[in-house]
């Protein structure tokens, strides 16, 4: 029975995101957003996590505001004839953005994420970073054309991430910092090519994937967990810090490709300035993601002659094989093209 009402849910969740995002009018919009929301509660309030209480209602809390101002701007739109239409005028636009980068933790409206993301479980948290933002980042493609508000949150949600991330022990909060910068930039791709931002998308799912996969397997949620945990994995160990110099874009892993693609699009179309905070708050954060994976390398610990528990390494390690030779396969595609 418990596992019934999980499968029950994660379906409505993933119906309530298809909804969402293949509407034809703002209400079924709003409508297939609330499914999505209503699915995932349940979801959160599962024993497993640290705080499932406190992290759902934050959390639900945080979207029925943000789901609140969505509504409000569409009862708005019907005056003006434009309920069935995605052409707003700014003010409307600025208003359905303002609650699309809410849900989707975009800064200057993030604070909810890093505090939700703290008490959930690993698996939780991979919806949360992957899945939950898939139905906002979508809807809001069709509202890029108020450019200075757009590009003020890209500049926020870059620097944000970085600066704040510097300073976290906990696993999870650093994972949330991160997607809040790649959330960035994946506004920034969507400026001229959906293309880029759906290679984007997939690309940062995939490693985010591989490294929750190695954290939940690891059941650890801080550093000194992680640095005592990855000194008797040696192939943990490894992929682990392949893939977090892959989440910083560092050539030549995967991570490298999306960001690659979106630098050459905002030089082509003339987003200079974008262009150079985006690369600047990734250094930051390259920075704490060298600094973590240093400290598994370096860091001078005894390590047990004798394991106690054994861990599966088949699914680790495929995954982080698909994800490695990523930067091959894309490469020679686009050769070939």
């Amino acid at each position: 029975m418990h596992q019934f009402f999980k499968l029950l849910f994660t379906i409505t969740l993933l119906v309530g995101t298809l909804i969402a995002i293949s509407s034809y009018s703002w209400l079924s919009v709003w409508i297939g957003l609330e499914i999505n929301l209503l699915s995932i509660i349940p979801l959160l309030s599962d024993s497993k996590n640290l705080y499932p209480s406190e992290s759902a209602l934050k959390y639900f809390i945080t979207q029925a505001m943000a789901s609140t101002i969505f509504l409000f701007s569409i009862v708005c739109s019907i005056n003006t004839n434009e309920f069935f239409s995605f052409d707003q005028t700014p003010i409307m636009l600025m208003i359905m953005d303002s609650a699309l980068l809410t849900k989707m933790g975009a800064a200057p409206f993030h604070a909810w994420f890093p505090e939700v993301m703290d008490g959930l479980s690993w698996m939780n948290s991979l919806i949360m970073l992957t899945w939950q933002k898939l139905a906002p980042m979508v809807v809001f493609m069709y509202m890029t054309k108020s450019t200075l508000f757009i590009s003020s949150s890209i500049i926020f949600s870059s620097m944000i991430g970085g600066i704040l991330g510097l300073n976290q022990i906990s696993l999870r909060k650093i994972m949330a910092y991160s997607s809040i910068n790649h959330i960035g930039w994946m506004i920034s791709s969507m400026f001229n090519s959906q293309t880029i931002w759906l290679i984007y998308f997939l690309v940062y799912s995939i490693i985010s994937i591989n490294i929750i996969v190695i954290f939940h397997i690891l059941n650890i949620f801080y550093l000194k967990q992680l640095f005592n945990a990855l000194n008797s994995n040696k192939i943990f160990k490894f992929f682990f810090i392949l893939n977090f110099l892959s989440l910083g874009g560092l050539p030549p892993f995967l991570g490298f490709f999306p960001k690659w693609l979106t630098i050459n699009n905002l030089v082509l179309n003339n987003f200079l300035t974008i262009s150079v905070i985006l690369i600047i708050s990734t250094l930051i954060t390259l920075f704490f993601y060298l600094r973590i994976t240093f400290s598994t390398m370096v860091i001078n610990s005894k390590e047990m002659i004798v394991q106690k528990t054994s861990h599966d390494t088949s699914m680790v390690v495929f995954l982080n094989t698909v994800s490695l030779a990523g930067l091959v396969v894309c490469t020679l595609i686009s050769e070939m093209t």
